[in-house]
């Protein structure tokens, strides 16, 4: 998915209800979920970056992706996190600290898809990000929430479900291009690796394995710029009386 070439959005609106964004990494799904939410005046919700900053809780008590699952859901169950749902300015915090740039890492992408196959981790954390839309919503606005299973699990009655897709090959290239611009050190070939791995512990998880929900619209953003894909949501969501 590329930058501003391509189709021209369509004009926003205020968003109503709920917007779930799925699937796996590299989509381009964080990047389209805050423009949508931006130009909705909605919330927006990055419920991954609550699943990697508890696993940079399990590091940093000095266990590892294979500690038991009781002993990463008692550490789960303390860590304090806050998460802003700014689209123009996201943020997670880890006991009262700013750990956006540390959870993007190596040691808590290496890690996080074991962290979140714990089925006492995922329910604890889908009752948080239940409670942040809950909030959201009485606010009177509207909520993007991106993730792996908000459309299957999280929020299976959200209105309008988006389920985004793209070849391994190029959502590794994206990755790698965003961990350069990020001064992280991007190997294709390890990044395509890690993609491909991650991939597979994700969709084959037993707790809310990656994969569309029945009534989701699924998007293939191989050839699809960012405006390209943010135009076909807004027009869907106008569609579905959600923008207005």
């Amino acid at each position: 998915m590329t930058g501003p070439a391509g189709t021209t959005p369509a004009p926003g609106g205020k968003l109503h209800g709920v917007v779930a964004m799925d699937g796996p990494s590299g989509t381009g799904k964080s990047t389209v979920s805050r423009r949508f939410a931006r130009a909705g005046g909605a919330a927006y919700l990055d419920t991954g970056a609550m699943y990697r900053a508890v696993t940079l809780a399990v590091l940093r008590a000095g266990l590892d992706a294979a500690a038991p699952e009781q002993d990463v859901a008692a550490i789960a169950a303390t860590a304090r996190l806050r998460s802003g749902t700014d689209p123009a300015a996201p943020s997670i915090e880890l006991d009262g600290e700013d750990v956006e740039d540390e959870i993007r890492g190596g040691p808590v992408t290496q890690a996080v898809s074991a962290v979140s196959a714990h089925p006492s981790v995922r329910r604890l954390l889908v009752e948080r990000q239940r409670d942040l839309v809950a909030e959201a919503v009485a606010g009177t606005r509207g909520a993007v929430v991106e993730g792996r299973d908000i459309g299957s699990v999280v929020l299976p009655d959200a209105p309008l479900k988006i389920y985004l897709t793209a070849s391994a090959e190029v959502r590794a290239a994206r990755r790698a291009a965003q961990d350069r611009k990020a001064g992280r050190p991007a190997d294709l070939d390890a990044v395509l690796a890690d993609v491909r791995r991650r991939d597979g512990l994700d969709s084959t998880r037993a707790t809310s394995p990656l994969h569309a929900a029945p009534d989701a619209v699924v998007l293939d953003t191989d050839e699809l710029s960012v405006d390209a894909v943010l135009a076909t949501l807004l027009a869907l969501a106008h569609e579905r009386g959600l923008l207005t």
